[in-house]
């Protein structure tokens, strides 16, 4: 059954330009009273390791480290794909704190349930 306020953003890249616009919408999301949630494969993996965050700030935004914070503080959900980190080979590479290692049939799960899904 499809969720009404379920939002959910996919993040499959690294490219600094694209790290902004799920964070911002999922946070606005979030303002509106909606159920933002976000997840990361493939490359968008790469954001996440320790100190990787922090080298992104473009214009006058935050970094996209005090982005993922804030999106933390805010109680939304970021997913990892956990076939994803066995496919860059990071079995035993750890990911900022706060994000939830999940399989990849979650993915399908939240794409059925969430009311849309937008992908960067």
């Amino acid at each position: 059954m499809t969720n009404e306020k379920m939002l959910l953003y996919v993040q499959t890249s690294d490219n600094p330009e694209r790290q902004y616009s799920p964070l911002v919408l999922a946070q606005t999301a979030k303002a509106m009273e909606l159920e933002p949630l976000i997840y990361y494969l493939g490359q968008g993996l790469r954001i996440l390791l320790p100190g990787a965050a922090e080298k992104i700030k473009l214009g006058s935004f935050p970094s996209i480290k005090e982005m993922l914070d804030q999106t933390l503080q805010m109680g939304i959900t970021v997913y990892v794909c956990e076939a994803s980190k066995q496919m860059l080979g990071w079995d035993k590479v750890e990911l900022i704190e706060g994000v939830k290692i999940v399989g990849a049939g979650t993915l399908n799960d939240l794409v059925l349930d969430a009311k849309g899904s937008l992908w960067f």
